[in-house]
């Protein structure tokens, strides 16, 4: 494996197409589900949903090299809902006290490089500074190869739908612990 250099940073106005383009190649290849508005109007409009809020950030993972956008990852305040969501998840999690985790995307060329842990130790930092929030929350889809396996290493499972009397979406829900 060829030794590659990233920076992680806060993506810029410059940097959204790029981030757009590796968001909406993973969720048409990876998830099989394509673009549905319900899901992801912030791809499309990652400057509204990220940049523009205070308490929220899209992250960058850059190839030092080649100066592309290789991997995202977002947070913002707003706790899962209920419905689609259970609502004993979207009751432990409300919005304002919550980040949430989104968009933790690596373009496959770049994964095992430890680019999504990276992003996601900071994004848990910007939740820790803003000191507003009081827990991390994500969830995911556990049929997309390496998901589930990922978070468990990272995260505790809070819901796990596959549990449920017909199995609910098939989501499993999760918290990251702060360090405060």
């Amino acid at each position: 494996m060829q030794r590659r250099d990233y920076t992680i940073r806060p993506a810029t106005p410059a940097d959204l197409d790029a981030a757009r383009a590796v968001m909406l190649d993973t969720v048409y290849r990876d998830f099989g589900t394509g673009y549905v508005p319900r899901w992801h109007g912030d791809i499309i409009d990652p400057a509204a949903a990220y940049l523009a809020p205070a308490r929220h950030t899209l992250l960058v993972a850059v190839e030092e090299d080649s100066g592309d956008v290789v991997a995202t990852a977002a947070l913002d305040a707003r706790g899962p809902a209920h419905p689609p969501n259970p609502r004993e998840v979207a009751e432990r999690f409300p919005s304002g006290t919550t980040a949430q985790v989104r968009r933790v995307y690596v373009r496959p060329e770049h994964r095992r490089r430890g680019l999504a842990r990276r992003l996601v130790a900071e994004l848990v930092a910007f939740a820790e500074a803003d000191g507003g929030y009081r827990a991390v929350y994500l969830h995911t889809d556990p049929s997309v190869p390496g998901a589930e396996g990922f978070w468990r290493s990272l995260a505790k499972v809070v819901w796990d739908e596959r549990e449920d009397v017909g199995g609910g979406q098939g989501i499993v829900h999760f918290e990251i612990p702060m360090g405060r």
